[in-house]
């Protein structure tokens, strides 16, 4: 275990979460062995999720990579949210009190622009808009993040992969450069995923859940990464799943998610993890690397 990463990993053990709390906010270099930092729906801690507004905090907080969720307008359009439905993050029984059950799907772009994203979270953010995916890549090139995309429930909109890696192909984001260590499409459908594979074998990507030891290698025909829910993240499960190797031919990484407080992102740390998906990515961030 790298030297800082094991110091850390004591602290926590013997001093407890509490001991990293006052670290400063510009962080050290990260350490190439600690775990990737992966902001959860941005910095959706500070900032309304899913939103350009968390992307930007993200960026002051000088996270280098974002996760995110997309999905379908009635009228084709990929927008960045995370629910089935409007109503949790927008003002959307509001201004369209009778559309219930308000369903992303059954809404235009048009329409959903309309609607206020960002002040359930808090008054500063009101008029923040659920945007789309074009102008989410559009924001992360500008400011050279990495994406973590998640086709959220593809069964409620067919053919969602090849659409989504149209959109990407067409912001540029297909190439070398964006391919080699800027972007991971993850799902936890595994339908999705190997469509999304077979589409373009040459994206990195994840399947969200745990699947059994015995089927890895099933998985492996078409996912890069494994990525847990951390509740499910054991070091025997992490030695497992490096043991096999992805359709690149290089070892399956691991994800944790959703780890919001230090001890348990120390604890990823420790078992191997690749990769934390965390709500408080500076917080978790000055504590692992």
């Amino acid at each position: 275990m790298h030297q800082h990463l094991a110091r850390t990993v004591t602290a926590a053990l013997f001093l407890g979460a509490s001991a990293f709390v006052t670290m400063p906010a510009q962080a050290a270099p990260a350490d190439p062995s600690s775990p990737t930092v992966f902001a959860h729906r941005g910095a959706s801690t500070e900032a309304p999720e899913n939103t350009l507004a968390a992307v930007r905090r993200a960026h002051e907080q000088h996270i280098k990579w974002i996760e995110n969720d997309v999905q379908r307008t009635k009228d084709g359009a990929l927008v960045v949210i995370h629910d089935a439905t409007l109503s949790r993050t927008t003002d959307v029984e509001q201004v369209f009190p009778d559309r219930s059950p308000w369903r992303v799907a059954d809404f235009t772009l048009a329409e959903i622009r309309r609607l206020d994203a960002g002040s359930w979270f808090a008054p500063r953010f009101r008029g923040e808009r659920v945007p789309t995916l074009q102008e989410y890549l559009t924001l992360l090139d500008r400011d050279q993040q990495g994406l973590l995309l998640e086709l959220k429930q593809p069964e409620l909109y067919p053919g969602v992969e090849k659409q989504t890696v149209d959109a990407l192909e067409k912001a540029g984001w297909l190439d070398q450069a964006h391919l080699a260590g800027r972007l991971v499409i993850q799902s936890f459908s595994a339908d999705a995923l190997r469509r999304t594979h077979e589409l373009r074998p040459a994206v990195v990507t994840g399947f969200l859940g745990s699947p059994p030891v015995s089927r890895l290698k099933e998985y492996a025909a078409f996912a890069d990464q494994i990525n847990p829910d951390e509740k499910d993240v054991t070091y025997a499960y992490v030695q497992a799943v490096h043991s096999v190797d992805g359709p690149d031919g290089k070892p399956l990484r691991v994800n944790a998610w959703t780890v919001d407080d230090l001890t348990t992102a120390v604890r990823m740390a420790a078992l191997g993890a690749d990769g934390i998906i965390t709500n408080r990515p500076d917080v978790i961030r000055n504590g692992v690397q």
